[in-house]
C-alpha cells in the first residue's frame, strides 16, 4: 500500500498546532492556582510531543521502521498518512482520516474538551455562590476536568500513537489522580460531611453507568475544591 509523500520537518505546523490546541484547552480550563498550571502544563507538554512527531520528526516511525517494514510491506512508512499507525496496521486501504480509529479519536477529543468546558462552568458558578456544585458532569464523576484531559489525550493516542506520548500517558494519569486526591483532602477540610456524602455517591474518575438507568441520581452533592 502506498500513501502520500513524506511530510515531516514541518516545524511551523508543530508550532502552530501546539499553540492552537494549548490555547483552546486554556480557554476551557482557565488555570488559576499553581496546581492548575501544573496539570495544564503537563497536558501542554503532551501536545507538543505529539505534534513534534506528527509534523516534525517521526521518532517512533524511525525507531520501529525495520519491524514495520518487515511486518507490513508495501507501505511507505515515512509518509504522513502512515503515522496513523492503527489504521495502517489494521489494513485500512482508504484515507486514514476517514478510518474508524480516526473517527473514534475525534469523538474522544471532542467529548473531553466538552467535559472540561462544562465542568468549569459548573465549578465557577458554585465557587461564586460558595456552595458545592451539584449539576452537569459533577453528577457523574468527582473530577470531570481531569477526566476530560485524560480523554483528550487518549483520543490523540488513538489517532496518532507515538512511543513518547504512550510513555507520557500513564505518568500524566497518575499525576492527575494524585492531584485529585490532594484536592479531595482540601474539600473534606472545607465541606466535611457534605463532601463525604458526595464521595460515597459519585465515583472519582469512572462513572457508574448503571446509575443512568436507575431511578436515583447523585445530583444532590458535589465537589467544592478548585479542580475537584
Amino acid at each position: 500500500m502506498s500513501t502520500d509523500m513524506p511530510a515531516y520537518g514541518l516545524w511551523s505546523l508543530v508550532v502552530v498546532n501546539s499553540i492552537i490546541f494549548i490555547l483552546f484547552a486554556y480557554s476551557f480550563f482557565k488555570p488559576e492556582t499553581s496546581r492548575d498550571w501544573r496539570s495544564f502544563g503537563a497536558f501542554s507538554a503532551f501536545l507538543v510531543a505529539l505534534f513534534t512527531e506528527m509534523y516534525g520528526f517521526p521518532l517512533t516511525i524511525y525507531f520501529l521502521s525495520g519491524w514495520l517494514q518487515a511486518r507490513y510491506p508495501g507501505i511507505d512508512w515515512f509518509s504522513h498518512d502512515a503515522g496513523h499507525l492503527l489504521e495502517m496496521m489494521f489494513g485500512w486501504k482508504m484515507n486514514p482520516h476517514f478510518g474508524a480509529f480516526h473517527v473514534l479519536s475525534f469523538i474522544l477529543i471532542g467529548g473531553g474538551f466538552w467535559m472540561i468546558a462544562a465542568a468549569w462552568k459548573v465549578l465557577f458558578d458554585a465557587q461564586r455562590q460558595r456552595k458545592l456544585a451539584n449539576t452537569g458532569p459533577y453528577t457523574c464523576v468527582r473530577h470531570p476536568q481531569y477526566v476530560g484531559f485524560i480523554t483528550v489525550m487518549l483520543g490523540f493516542l488513538v489517532q496518532w500513537p507515538t512511543l513518547l506520548t504512550l510513555a507520557m500517558f500513564p505518568v500524566l494519569v497518575v499525576m492527575y489522580v494524585k492531584l485529585a486526591r490532594s484536592e479531595e483532602r482540601e474539600a473534606l477540610a472545607a465541606f466535611g460531611d457534605a463532601y463525604r456524602s458526595y464521595m460515597a455517591e459519585v465515583p472519582g474518575f469512572i462513572p457508574r453507568w448503571a446509575r443512568f438507568f436507575g431511578p436515583g441520581s447523585a445530583s444532590g452533592h458535589n465537589s467544592g475544591g478548585r479542580r475537584p
